[in-house]
């Protein structure tokens, strides 16, 4: 029971992380229609500024915030050069473009700072409590908090504020949005910014759990976010979060359960698309959507 409980342990921490991201995929997909598959590699190039600013003596949670801003409007650039001009093309374009930007962010980041790996250090003390044998360390409440934090600062956004009703109108039909005076451009570029913010504190959140920063180090954690945005719905920020959460902790007891299969922690989150997609396209958060033909 033990071991279990801290493989629980290990595993929501995991979790918040993919579930931080998800919120940056899902955020997107609600305002433009759009999955961005350069999303953990935009997260990566933010968490190498984080690491650039630390090293140069910026203490960590003000080099996180200062690669938060840059991210926020790196998004909003990348919406309005990149994805404006083709945001009415065919989904197969969109999903070329995307896929580009994986492959040429990825390696800007290697151009500018190295494919030699780097220590990030992490925004929360070291040590923690013994709950009996189980440990919970102080990253790993601290990991929660943020999470949590993520969740009531977007639901306020979302709920309690002109810019945020402007995002869930245009997310809900963009075209009677731009009648009564929303700028749908002005709000997708938002969407974007929001996201690729939150990309960057997954990333700064994350990498201190590795052994390195490298340019590798986001594409797994892209997977697992693409699972748990899957598993929970794409149109549902709370199915990201749950999401995001069940295949943090999938993956950590395939790890200790399943241990005499290689890699079988990847395979945790290809099965669980595969068996969403396959018995409940929309996500278990997400809405039906009844078309008139």
């Amino acid at each position: 029971m033990t071991l279990f409980l801290q493989q629980l342990m290990n595993g929501i921490g995991n979790g918040v992380i993919y579930a931080s991201v998800a919120l940056a995929l899902v955020l997107i997909y609600r305002t433009t229609g759009i999955l961005n598959f350069a999303q953990g590699e935009m997260a990566l190039f933010a968490t190498y500024c984080t690491w650039k600013l630390s090293d140069e003596g910026v203490g960590i949670v003000a080099a996180i915030a200062i690669s938060m801003v840059f991210a926020f409007v790196t998004g909003a650039v990348v919406e309005r050069v990149l994805i404006r001009p083709v945001e009415r093309a065919s989904p197969f374009v969109i999903l070329i473009v995307t896929i580009g930007m994986f492959l040429a962010v990825n390696s800007l980041a290697v151009t500018i700072f190295g494919d030699d790996e780097k220590q990030l250090p992490s925004a929360f003390a070291d040590g923690g409590w013994s709950v009996g044998d189980v440990s919970i360390t102080y990253e790993f409440v601290g990991l929660v908090l943020v999470l949590v934090a993520e969740c009531v600062l977007l639901f306020l956004l979302l709920q309690r504020t002109k810019l945020g009703l402007g995002l869930r109108a245009v997310a809900s039909n963009a075209e009677s949005a731009r009648l009564v005076g929303i700028s749908s451009g002005t709000m997708l570029m938002f969407g974007w910014a929001i996201a690729a913010a939150l990309g960057a504190l997954g990333g700064a959140m994350y990498v201190p759990t590795t052994p390195a920063l490298t340019a590798g180090s986001m594409q797994a954690v892209l997977v697992y976010a693409l699972a748990g945005a899957t598993l929970g719905g794409f149109d549902s920020p709370v199915g990201a979060v749950a999401g995001g959460l069940v295949v943090g902790v999938g993956e950590a007891m395939a790890i200790q359960y399943i241990e005499p299969l290689h890699d079988i922690e990847l395979v945790v989150p290809f099965a669980l698309i595969g068996i969403v997609l396959l018995f409940k396209p929309t996500g278990l958060f997400g809405r039906n959507v009844v078309e008139r033909v």
